[in-house]
Parts: C-alpha cells; sequence; structure tokens
C-alpha cells in the first residue's frame, strides 16, 4: 500500500475541508515548500496536490505555486482542481507535475477527456467524487444525477488507468473511508482505484489494502499524527 499525502491549497495555504464544504476550511500548515519537504523527509514516495480555487472557478489559479513545488520536489507530484483544458493539462505536465486528475471536464467534457487520456495515458488519472452515490463537480458543490459506478465503468472502456475516488461525505470527517464502494469499484472496475476520503489510522489502510487497493490518498490524519509515513507500507 502506497500512502501519499495530500495538500490542498486556498489562496496558496494548506488547508483542510470538512466534507467538501469551503465555508469549514481549516488552516493546517503555513507554508506548502515546507510542508511538501517534511512529506518528502518523512518517506513520502508521492504528494497529492488539490488547487481548490481552481476547482471552482475551473482555472489552474495555483500554477505557479505548484511548479515550484515541483521544481524542489524529489518525490513525483499529482496535481487536481481546474483542470479542464489540454492546455492546463499540457502546462502541468511541462512543470513538472508526473500525474494530471481530471475531475469536472471528466464528466463534463468527454471529448476533451478521452483526448487527454489518448494523449497522456497513464499520466492522466480521473477524480470520481461522490455523495450519496452521485458525482460531484465543480469543487463538489454541484451534484450531477451520475451514479459513481456507472461512471467509473464509463472511465475504463474509454481508456482511464487511474481513478481516485472519495467519497465527499467521509472526507475529512475522520470516519473512516466508504469500504462498500470500494469493495464495488476493485470488483467491478479494472482500472487501478485509489482511495481517498474518511482515512483515520492504519486499521483503515489495512482494510482498504485487503480489498486490494493499491494506493490511498491520506490529509487529516497525517497532519493529526495518526499516520505516520515512514515504515507506514505493509
Amino acid at each position: 500500500m502506497r500512502i501519499i499525502p495530500a495538500i490542498d491549497l486556498i489562496h496558496g495555504r494548506c488547508v483542510r475541508l470538512y466534507q467538501g464544504d469551503y465555508k469549514k476550511a481549516t488552516q493546517v500548515a503555513d507554508d506548502p515548500e515546507a510542508q511538501l519537504q517534511r512529506f518528502i523527509d518523512s518517506g513520502a514516495e508521492m504528494v497529492h496536490i488539490v488547487d481548490l480555487d481552481g476547482a471552482r472557478t475551473g482555472l489552474p489559479e495555483q500554477l505557479p505555486l505548484i511548479a515550484a513545488l515541483c521544481s524542489q520536489s524529489s518525490i513525483p507530484i499529482e496535481v487536481g482542481g481546474g483542470i479542464r483544458n489540454l492546455q492546463t493539462v499540457e502546462r502541468y505536465l511541462e512543470a513538472g507535475v508526473s500525474r494530471v486528475v481530471l475531475g469536472t471536464a471528466a464528466i463534463e467534457d468527454k471529448a476533451f477527456l478521452q483526448t487527454a487520456l489518448t494523449q497522456y495515458g497513464a499520466a492522466v488519472a480521473v477524480g470520481v467524487d461522490a455523495k450519496e452515490g452521485k458525482v460531484a463537480t465543480r469543487g463538489w458543490e454541484k451534484v450531477t444525477e451520475t451514479d459513481y459506478l456507472l461512471f467509473s465503468k464509463e472511465l475504463e472502456t474509454m481508456g482511464a488507468q487511474t481513478i481516485i475516488f472519495t467519497d465527499i461525505a467521509k472526507d475529512g470527517t475522520m470516519a473512516g473511508p466508504n469500504l462498500e464502494a470500494f469493495q464495488r469499484l476493485k470488483t467491478e472496475v479494472q482500472c487501478r482505484i485509489v482511495a481517498s476520503g474518511g482515512i483515520r489510522h492504519m486499521d483503515d489502510i489495512q482494510a482498504l489494502s485487503d480489498i486490494g487497493i493499491e494506493e490511498a490518498i491520506v490529509g487529516k490524519a497525517i497532519y493529526e499524527g495518526r499516520i505516520v509515513l515512514r515504515g507506514s507500507r505493509r
């Protein structure tokens, strides 16, 4: 199991949201560059960065900061939030991002999604963020009528190799991941499934590993010291 620590950015600050609510943002670190280095020093193999401003506006609001983080990083960085056209994908990859995560555009612009998957392959992941089983977009502020499992199966047919699944109701709550949803995804979809949302401690990591999940994005539990990166692989 590879544990991927998360850095969520609003106005250049590291924050955590509760159930995706921007009004419930808590600052968890002052300096993103220092936080990235702490993760690297702690043994992280990859870092997950979300441009929360970009997720709302549809623009790469934090691109200069993320480019600076990539330039200092000795490990791969994946980025999501506000990536809605090929130009933005290319700008992030040119800046040194190893994997871009498509969210809103993946469901709203299938032509762009297909082109990105075809052109960039494993460098493109798709974030499937669900609220009560329905896919949410635009910084989780809009909920569609699209079922998360059906959408994930469609992504597989389009050639997606990696899906990052988040149950929004679990995100930031420290209530444990939605193991049932991850079990269904792992059983019915052949893509790599990355877990996100609600992970509290190593028992949750082990439960996900037992299902067959190989990567998990962890935020609050790492910032609160409940999960440590060094020696965390099992």
